[in-house]
């Protein structure tokens, strides 16, 4: 995993780890996947906070956990850079554009999501995410499918979830990879300097909450707001998407189905972590207090994933140091490639590609990135100038 750093460097690092996520936040469109691409480009490539295959080891984690998986990984990279405090200055960074954009969209109500300009824009985002994710992709699989076997994993994945998608699917094809890995893709391994040893603390904590907020419920509208929250932030496996039906039947019918499904569409159509639809739910369903209502249900959704993450990551560093565990490794680090290669094309390139003059413009997108190295900032002026003009292009098509 990364080195570790002082304690002077840590606290030094926490306004640059606060920056870095803060700017990715306002440019992360596309979703999980995408995100694991913006997140592999900023701190394997560009910075290099941590090597390809420990970055791997963390995107395999958090499919493992329960939670908002692409927060998770942030969230880890700041905890490795920045021990608590940089955790929670990656996971407050890059989630809050998101929270102020949907604390924006839930005051406008559905107004901007009808109109047709935003929705050009936020198809154009759509196309980059393409981008990104192929790049992180493709970047991945030539780092850990080198092998005959690798390959097969790899590939055996992406059929598995393009033709079964689910969580169980996903959770059985990285259990097989590991069991695959550690028997025929053996890896070079030293000797731990880390102890093995659960954080006890953070996953008492969990526990605790998961049982004790149900019995509090009732002493006060904001309590049982987040209990609701933190109950579906502990039983997400899969990403926001999965969030989706629990959120619904918290809700119930406290608000409107065209309320809901317009928040739901604003989730999407904003960066940063999908789990910022609580945010809307939130401001909705405290309406004498709206900010904190929104406040209280992000908290609540994101905090229960954030805890198990902290309760295993050393443990899950210390093994990752082991021999016997680097050939499983190597095994679910093809799977994860395998996974990234089934989400670039559910949900993101269905969701992006629909005719001729879109598969242009990522095309378009990847020369830019790849041979003129544009910055992302660049990245998403092109794509949203893109996104906007692609109605008279196909029209003249």
């Amino acid at each position: 995993m990364a080195a570790t750093i002082s304690q002077s460097e840590k606290s030094d690092s926490a306004f640059t780890i606060f920056k870095i996520f803060f700017s990715l936040g306002w440019v992360s469109f596309g979703g999980p996947a995408a995100h694991i691409g913006y997140f592999r480009s900023m701190f394997v490539e560009k910075r290099q906070w941590l090597a390809d295959d420990n970055y791997a080891q963390i995107v395999a984690l958090s499919q493992f956990l329960p939670g908002p998986g692409s927060s998770q990984v942030g969230f880890a990279i700041g905890y490795q850079r920045g021990g608590l405090i940089g955790g929670l200055m990656a996971f407050v960074g890059f989630t809050l554009p998101s929270v102020l954009m949907m604390l924006l969209l839930a005051v406008a109500s559905s107004q901007l999501m009808d109109a047709s300009y935003f929705q050009h824009a936020i198809h154009g985002l759509k196309l980059l995410a393409v981008v990104v994710v192929a790049d992180a992709t493709w970047g991945m699989y030539k780092n850990f499918c080198k092998q005959n076997l690798s390959v097969f994993v790899c590939i055996t994945t992406a059929v598995a979830l393009l033709l079964f998608p689910s969580i169980s699917t996903q959770i059985l094809v990285l259990l097989l990879a590991a069991l695959l890995g550690m028997k025929w893709l053996p890896g070079k391994t030293s000797p731990s300097t880390l102890p093995m040893t659960l954080s006890v603390r953070p996953l008492l904590l969990f526990v605790a909450l998961l049982f004790g907020l149900p019995l509090l419920a009732s002493m006060a509208p904001v309590i049982q707001i987040f209990s609701d929250f933190y109950q579906a932030g502990s039983l997400v496996f899969g990403g926001g998407h999965v969030v989706l039906p629990l959120l619904q039947n918290i809700v119930g019918d406290q608000l409107s189905q065209d309320a809901f499904l317009t928040g739901y569409a604003a989730a999407q159509a904003v960066p940063g972590p999908m789990f910022t639809f609580a945010t809307y739910l939130g401001y909705q369903l405290l309406p004498q207090a709206p900010i904190v209502g929104a406040l209280v249900a992000t908290l609540a959704v994101f905090l229960p994933g954030f805890l198990l993450l902290v309760g295993v990551l050393n443990n899950w560093r210390s093994l990752a140091q082991r021999a016997g565990v680097a050939g499983a490794l190597n095994g679910v680090n093809a799977s994860v490639v395998g996974l990234l290669i089934a989400a670039l094309y559910q949900p993101v390139f269905v969701s992006a590609i629909f005719n001729a003059v879109d598969i242009s413009l990522v095309l378009l997108g990847v020369t830019l990135m790849k041979q003129f190295k544009l910055p992302i900032v660049a990245m998403v002026i092109f794509f949203v100038g893109a996104g906007l003009f692609s109605p008279f292009l196909a029209n003249l098509i």
